[in-house]
């Protein structure tokens, strides 16, 4: 099996670049899963998890909560320009736990009071927690 490089990137910089055998990340038309030699792709992704395969060793998977951002694949080079992004080990759980309380309580205060740009914003903030929470389950 082939190996490629993984590169995650947000706006505060290189969150991960390992070399990698695969790769599975959720895109807006469906999950996509890259191994090397991939034909060239740009695709927007959502929010959710990107599984990464290492090249050292075949059980060495690397989880990646992603908030949305664009999925680059090119000459064995797979990049990931995320809106934010955290690697499983680095995510505080306790963290991302009140945050989905906070979203959960901002949702009912915006459908009780019909405030549709709060509700919108309190489910964006509700998905991205619960991202955060099952990929940091993955340890």
């Amino acid at each position: 099996m082939g190996v490629m490089t993984v590169n995650v990137v947000t706006p505060d910089g290189l969150v991960y670049d390992h070399h990698a055998s695969l790769v599975i990340a959720k895109t807006l038309s469906g999950e996509v899963g890259v191994l090397a030699g991939h034909i060239p792709l740009i695709a927007p992704l959502v929010i959710d998890e990107v599984k990464v395969r290492r090249a050292d060793s075949d059980t060495h998977v690397d989880w990646i909560a992603v908030n949305g951002g664009v999925i680059e694949v090119r000459n064995n080079l797979v990049t990931i320009l995320a809106d934010s992004a955290e690697r499983e080990r680095d995510i505080d759980l306790s963290r991302a736990e009140r945050a989905k309380v906070r979203a959960e309580k901002l949702i009912e205060e915006a459908n009780r009071v019909h405030n549709i740009d709060q509700l919108k914003r309190a489910e964006v903030s509700l998905h991205r927690a619960i991202n955060r929470i099952n990929v940091a389950k993955h340890m």
